[in-house]
């Protein structure tokens, strides 16, 4: 409670220097980025409301990301720098800003821009992306009020999950309680809290639907539920997965392996004299007084390599199928040195260039080795799955990651066919395409689903809108944008929301967060009930003022009072809604007081 206060003085304080500055009671935000995050986490803000917000971007933005003049239309101050300096933030007017978000997409780049953001404005929270964990660690311990956070880590359970065809292992710690997300199905009824999502006999989901009647729970509802020790239906998925995918076809390897060593005239060669041989050799025989199968075999062998003598009193056709194998005798061992040397050479060649000569079977095919497909690869190769990896750039973060893992990668790029087919592509479980190439990962997956039909492709988009008409469009099982999926906890930890957890489900995200009742506050006198609605918000628990029991069923009819702290599932919208709720009020009074 100290501490809560004590950042309520801080918050104040800020807001008191922002008005003696300019005038302008609303909390000044800034958001420093390059990529699609920057957009979709800059428009999470400027939907939060009552805020004044800043971007910074470089020059040159990368691939995917929207234009800036839809941000600029809604009135967010948009700022070109070249570089992340003490002079582009004062420019930007970060002194007396209530919060900065850094989501380069080097961490280097991030943590020097902190630094001289601390110069500038010390009393600043910092919401920092960040990739490298031990180096996450450290800046924590740097910065007094900072949130560093990898929307990497967020994103890889949800593909995970989509590859194996399950929920996303969503699950947090709450009051000595952990709760998890769960098909209804895989947990007791009794340890349900709420239901997350209901789906229909097309496929059809609801998002925080109301609470069903008994007759109306299916298995396969999502729900959140306290965690009952038993595996994961994810983790038994993937045991599953794993053993029928241990099920090998080495007559296949062996093909793809010849196919890689042998050029194909070398191999013409030798298939005709082998052909030339064994006609010979039953020639040979048929003519002579040979009889039985190993006899024959013997005769043809020591003629082949010359080891006969000449046979003036045999046929004529016998004489001529005996000089026939004798010259292919002296041609066929040659060509048959020439093949193994060959074959030798092109087989470690073909390994360099990261070629997979084995045939997989029940594997997943994962494209892009970044810091997302890195992530991707961890997680699959923890839950004990066959993995082939593909990325064009030899050098890429995930690679060397995946030779210490023992992962196959092939160096090549995914939109080619030729480099699917050498991944196994036809005999696969799943692909996941996760490069940051939108061209490469819609290519990659017309290819797989055009090899095979019933393939269940996971792909990365940048652009949320473009994810979602490709799904429908292209038919292609899951289509995910990163930057939406993270964007929602960037933004509740620059807002310092209490966010427990982000939960995807499908295409939306849900946030789990704790709402305080704050006095003269609309939600304060009121009765619990008022703080859900069906399809935006729901209400999990509740804490009373100045106690820490959490009450997980309680009585909706229950009057709130000024310091209850309500636990909700929610919508971004609804959580929005929730807070003005909560909150605006006060804010409205101390305008009107001055």
């Amino acid at each position: 409670m100290a501490t809560d206060s004590a950042r309520d003085g801080v918050r104040r304080s800020l807001v008191a220097r922002l008005r003696e500055r300019n005038g302008d009671a609303r909390p000044h935000f800034v958001v420093c980025g390059s990529d699609a995050l920057v957009y979709t986490l800059a428009e999470e803000l400027a939907n939060s409301g009552r805020i004044r917000l800043t971007v910074i971007t470089p020059p040159e933005l990368r691939p995917a990301v929207p234009d800036l003049d839809g941000l600029r239309a809604r009135g967010v101050r948009v700022v070109i720098a070249a570089r992340l300096d003490e002079r582009a933030f004062r420019e930007a007017g970060l002194a007396g800003a209530a919060a900065l978000a850094l989501v380069m997409p080097d961490d280097m780049v991030n943590l020097h821009a902190a630094l001289c953001a601390r110069a500038v404005e010390g009393d600043l929270r910092l919401v920092i992306r960040m990739f490298t964990t031990g180096l996450a660690y450290g800046v924590r311990r740097l910065f007094a009020d900072c949130a560093v956070l990898s929307d990497a880590a967020m994103a890889a359970p949800a593909f995970v999950a989509a590859a194996l065809g399950e929920v996303a292992p969503t699950h947090f710690r709450y009051a000595a309680r952990t709760l998890t997300v769960a098909r209804r199905g895989d947990v007791p009824e009794t340890s349900s809290l709420v239901t997350l999502a209901t789906f229909n006999d097309t496929g059809r989901i609801t998002v925080l639907p109301a609470e069903p009647g008994a007759s109306g729970r299916r298995s396969g509802d999502l729900v959140l539920a306290e965690a009952s020790g038993r595996p994961a239906a994810q983790a038994v998925t993937a045991r599953r997965l794993a053993r029928a995918g241990r099920r090998r076809r080495p007559w296949l390897s062996i093909g793809r392996a010849v196919r890689a060593g042998l050029t194909r005239k070398l191999g013409i060669a030798v298939l005709v004299t082998l052909a030339l041989t064994a006609i010979s050799g039953i020639v040979l025989t048929q003519f002579t007084d040979v009889h039985g199968f190993w006899k024959s075999i013997y005769v043809t062998l020591l003629t082949m390599v010359g080891s006969s003598d000449v046979e003036p009193e045999n046929q004529p056709v016998a004489q001529a199928a005996q000089l026939v194998l004798t010259i292919a005798g002296v041609a066929l061992l040659p060509l048959i040195t020439a093949a193994v040397v060959d074959g030798v050479v092109r087989t470690r060649l073909a390994l360099d260039r990261g070629e997979v000569l084995k045939v997989h079977s029940g594997h997943v095919v994962l494209v892009g080795l970044g810091t997302v497909g890195t992530r991707v690869l961890r997680q699959l190769t923890d839950l004990g799955l066959d993995v082939v990896a593909i990325d064009r750039n030899p050098k890429a973060r995930g690679v060397k990651v995946a030779e210490s893992l023992g992962v196959p990668v092939i160096t090549g790029d995914a939109a080619q066919e030729e480099t699917l087919r050498a991944a196994s592509i036809h005999h696969c479980q799943s692909l996941v395409v996760v490069s940051t190439d939108d061209a490469v990962n819609l290519q990659a997956a017309l290819h797989a689903q055009a090899a095979r039909e019933d393939i269940r492709v996971v792909l990365r988009l940048l652009d949320d809108d473009f994810a979602q008409r490709v799904q429908a469009a292209f038919n292609i099982n899951i289509s995910r944008s990163v930057s939406r999926l993270c964007a929602p906890a960037f933004a509740a930890a620059m807002l310092e929301r209490e966010v427990l957890a982000t939960i995807p489900v499908e295409r939306h995200a849900l946030l789990v967060a704790v709402v305080r009742v704050m006095p003269g506050s609309a939600l304060d006198g009121a009765v619990l009930e008022t703080a859900e609605r069906p399809g935006s918000t729901r209400v999990i628990g509740m804490t009373a003022a100045g106690s820490e029991w959490v009450d997980w069923l309680p009585d909706h009819r229950r009057v709130l009072s000024a310091g209850d702290e309500v636990v909700v599932v929610a919508r971004r919208a609804g959580l929005r809604a929730l807070l003005g709720e909560a909150a605006e009020l006060v804010v409205d009074d101390s305008a009107a007081g001055e």
